[in-house]
């Protein structure tokens, strides 16, 4: 007879109730995320306001160029051949001296600004990723981990360059474009009006382009998330992609939306670039009507020419930071969608913080009662029904059932990585939520079917389990699970350094690892999850005997499709529908010829026994 099994699975955390979670937050509109963003600065406002000095330093500098540049023109008299050379030898080393201490001032505030932007992100970062570790099981049903990824880095370096390259230069326009109104209405208010023409121009354009460019640079990190996240998906799933010879319809996904993210680029890139050639065309309107207007007043000797030349500088120097300004809207319009970004995970809900009166569970008996428990990822669809069971101290409980029956959730719930809908799960007497979930989970091993191992070498992994565990326990942790052998013989042994998910080993010796895990840990309350699905019969056998030891004194729940794995199991209980339909001994199961005799025995499902 073949191997009684029951379909496939979902896996801890999987999917067999259907789709969870709510609609994602919208992002939120340019200014208010602006401003939260500025308070990311708070703990950076000292050494902004010296920035800010150096910038305010830098500028008066430069506003004392075309003021020096118009007295030397002045000094030279027009017509008659004379030349006031003490008056240009001044004003030439003052200049000199003046460049030189601007130079001085740009390189110090630029210093300083790299290492205000880069706190500040290292700061939002810690932020978004502390935010994930306290983000509730559900959250991460419902996200791409690419698009997460992209969120850490992607759209958080955008921020890092905004602020590195924005905020010093729009303190410095912003003075400049003051300092070079103030001296323009001192030298000739006329010259100013005709100067001034081109605001409103440079305002409306700004303003059409950010509309755009907008909702261009917010729908270009969208995709950028998506194709993250099928990259990082592709890269993982690399073996099924060529076991299935999908490697043409993965390219042909990945093509779709790189070109999308192309499209999009190019006419974000586009509408960003018009920015600059139309402020130029402004820019000569401007410098047009003060030529046309100075050429007139210096006719009427109502300005010298060297006042001309200074006004022209500072119509220019007027003119720039405007110019700056809006490509710099640009860049921001790039950094906000990336923050925007962050911040909508930033405001997700949180798994429920406990309370300060709740009690730490700490050497459990390990007597677990099920009280009419309901649960539904969805409150209209309820995945488990009215369920209702008890596990003795030391018993082995079996969940044996079809695939999204509930099997997994009922585990999910009781490590709370949901929370029942109604009724309530007891350990020791306790509802579990009066316990902190910290306390509570410690109090569980878990073996998956799914292993995931770290990066880092086996005995890190092992030691995961338990962090101040010696050399020698996790040499006996191993020992236990038969998979001190195998890692014997590795070159390195317990200092095998381990790919990503642990990809250089089999299957079956990553189960082993993470038995070893689970052994060291030394939970009172074990969670196998198919924990031999992955191995060969003999290395079965092995760990079934190790498995034996493990669970020997403790409460054992396990998840199992290969019905001969828990023939010794002191209860089994089938699940269908998010229903307990049958709960026995597997003897005993079998001898009622229901449910579990025809998951047992397949054929009876044709009418057919074995």
């Amino acid at each position: 007879m073949p191997e009684p099994s029951i379909g496939g699975r979902a896996g801890m955390g999987g999917r067999p109730g259907g789709h969870r979670g709510g609609p994602v937050v919208r992002p939120k509109s340019f200014w208010p995320s602006l401003k939260r963003l500025w308070g990311y600065f708070s703990g950076e406002r000292s050494l902004l306001i010296a920035v800010f000095m150096l910038v305010l330093a830098s500028a008066i500098i430069g506003l004392l160029v075309p003021y020096l540049t118009g007295r030397a023109i002045d000094a030279i008299a027009p017509g008659q051949g004379k030349v006031r050379m003490d008056v240009l030898l001044a004003i030439a080393l003052f200049m000199g001296s003046v460049f030189l201490a601007d130079t001085c001032f740009n390189v110090i505030q630029g210093y300083m600004m790299s290492g205000i932007s880069q706190r500040i992100v290292q700061g939002l970062r810690t932020a978004l990723f502390g935010k994930m570790q306290k983000l509730p099981l559900s959250f991460f049903d419902t996200r791409s981990h690419g698009d997460l990824l992209s969120r850490l880095t992607n759209d958080i370096d955008n921020v890092s360059q905004a602020i590195s390259q924005s905020t010093a230069q729009l303190f410095s326009s912003a003075a400049v474009i003051a300092g070079s109104l103030v001296m323009m209405l001192i030298m000739s208010p006329l010259l100013t009006l005709a100067a001034l023409i081109t605001v409103p121009m440079v305002l409306f354009l700004s303003n059409f382009i950010a509309s755009k460019t907008g909702r261009l640079f917010k729908e270009q990190q969208a995709i950028l998330g998506k194709l993250n996240g099928h990259i990082e998906e592709s890269i993982s799933g690399i073996g099924v992609v060529k076991a299935f010879g999908r490697e043409e319809i993965t390219v042909s996904d990945f093509d779709i939306l790189n070109q999308k993210l192309c499209m999009v680029g190019i006419r974000a890139q586009i509408w960003s670039g018009y920015i600059m050639p139309l402020m130029n065309v402004i820019n000569n309107i401007g410098f047009t009507a003060v030529i046309t207007a100075g050429a007139l007043l210096v006719l009427q000797n109502i300005v010298t020419l060297g006042t001309i030349a200074s006004f022209i500088g500072y119509s220019r120097q007027f003119g720039r930071p405007l110019n700056d300004i809006a490509s710099i809207f640009n860049m921001l319009q790039t950094a906000i969608a990336g923050a925007e970004r962050v911040f909508e995970i930033l405001d997700e809900k949180e798994e429920e913080v406990d309370p300060v009166h709740k009690i730490d569970l700490v050497n459990p008996h390990g007597h677990i009662e099920f009280r009419n428990v309901s649960f539904g990822y969805r409150q209209d669809v309820m995945v488990l029904k009215n369920i209702s069971f008890e596990a003795a101290q030391g018993s082995r409980i079996a969940f044996v059932g079809p695939t999204g029956a509930g099997k997994t959730t009922i585990v999910n719930l009781l490590t709370r990585f949901y929370e029942v809908s109604s009724g309530s799960i007891l350990i020791d007497g306790k509802d579990i939520r009066q316990y902190s979930r910290k306390s509570l989970r410690n109090c569980f091993g878990t073996v998956l079917q799914d292993t995931y191992l770290f990066t880092g070498t086996i005995s890190e992994n092992i030691r995961y389990g338990k962090l101040d565990a010696s050399e020698e326990d996790i040499e006996q942790a191993s020992k236990l699970s038969y998979a001190h052998g195998f890692i014997s013989h590795l070159p390195e042994g317990y200092n095998t350094i381990l790919t990503e998910s642990g990809s250089n080993l089999s299957h079956g010796q990553r189960q082993l690892i993470a038995i070893a895990r689970a052994a060291l840990a030394g939970a009172s309350i074990l969670i196998l999850d198919e924990a031999t699905s992955s191995v060969d019969t003999l290395t079965e056998q092995h760990i079934q005997q190790a498995l034996q030891t493990l669970m020997k004194g403790r409460t054992s729940f396990i998840i199992a499709h290969r019905l001969r794995t828990i023939r010794d199991a002191d209860r089994i209980l089938v699940i269908e529908n998010g229903v307990i339909e049958e709960s026995g001994s597997h003897l005993a199961l079998l001898r009622k010829k229901g449910l579990y005799y025809r998951f047992y025995h397949p054929k009876a499902l044709s009418g057919n026994r074995s």
